[in-house]
């Protein structure tokens, strides 16, 4: 016996952007849901596309995940190092959509 395919589209469960439905303005994290759906149905360069900020904000919340379980030597300047990287992206991300 077949079990029925349950066909989902997640597009309808995702958060609106506030700041752009209210101001008319895109957040700077406008497009990391759709990324994230993305990567989940393999598309990974469409996921780059759309924000490209995705991977290293993965491996910075996955370095900070693996760091709470096992303490790694000179985790709070890597740390850092992650977040200055992910802002500079974010940000030159954000300016670009206004060019």
């Amino acid at each position: 016996m077949l079990l029925p395919r349950l066909e989902f589209n997640i597009n309808e469960y995702m958060f609106p952007c506030l700041n752009k439905k209210y101001f008319g303005v895109e957040c700077p994290g406008c497009g990391i849901q759709r990324s994230l759906s993305l990567i989940l149905h393999g598309d990974f360069i469409a996921a780059f596309k759309m924000y490209p900020a995705i991977y290293t904000l993965i491996i910075l919340f996955g370095f900070i995940g693996i760091n709470h379980f096992y303490k790694i030597k000179y985790a709070n300047k890597i740390i850092i190092t992650l977040l200055a990287i992910n802002f500079v992206i974010i940000f030159t991300n954000y300016i670009n959509k206004f060019i």
